[in-house]
């Protein structure tokens, strides 16, 4: 899922843990993707893409073994839980932490086409859905339903639902072809879109943060 939604689940799990402070809970749900960002940036995984970006399916994340490997972050979660629960004797913030990383796991299970693997020894099997190559309009859909969802389940205010519109709005053009937007750009240039994406995470960390 995009930035926004990955923020919004943050919210669910706020909503359970009462006593955790939500910034924990925002970093945890975002802490694949900024892993992500900093391995593409260092050059260790590959995001390519097709000669002309038109929507989200034209942007393929080739390579990205340890970021995004099912027993990788699986296994991240349980070791924040350990240390943050035991370590830190903060029962509640370590589950929080670990429910999150977790969360962003199962979310681009969902979403992603088949480009999560198992573990990073392993290049197949690959998992994803496939739905923002096969079905942009509905992954669409479901990402702005999603957010608005975790909003209504948190009971937030106005800003807090404005701000998750918005940003869902907002990346309209990374699921049609005939809208145009700054994807436009990101033809074989991996590093700007490593870099739209982590600005991303830190303006909707810290808005949800804020309006939460």
């Amino acid at each position: 899922m995009f930035a926004i939604n990955h923020a919004a689940t943050a919210l669910i799990i706020k909503k359970e843990f009462v006593d955790v402070p939500i910034t924990w809970i925002l970093i945890s749900v975002q802490f694949m993707e900024i892993i992500w960002v900093g391995l593409n940036l260092l050059g260790v995984e590959k995001t390519t893409t097709e000669k002309e970006v038109r929507y989200v399916g034209d942007i393929h994340l080739s390579y990205m073994p340890f970021s995004h490997s099912v027993a990788t972050m699986l296994g991240v979660a349980l070791l924040a839980w350990f240390l943050i629960s035991k370590g830190l004797n903060q029962p509640n913030i370590g589950l929080a932490v670990g429910i999150g990383i977790v969360s962003h796991l199962v979310l681009d299970l969902i979403t992603h086409s088949n480009d999560i693997v198992l573990t990073p020894s392993f290049e197949s099997p690959k998992f994803g859905l496939g739905l923002y190559s096969k079905y942009p309009t509905a992954a669409f859909l479901l990402e702005i339903g999603y957010g608005i969802a975790c909003w209504w389940i948190y009971r937030g205010g106005w800003a807090l639902l404005i701000t998750i519109v918005v940003f869902n709005l907002a990346n309209i053009s990374m699921f049609s072809r005939a809208v145009v937007g700054i994807e436009r750009r990101m033809a074989n240039r991996p590093s700007l879109i490593a870099v739209v994406i982590f600005a991303q995470i830190l303006v909707t960390m810290i808005l949800v943060g804020i309006f939460s």
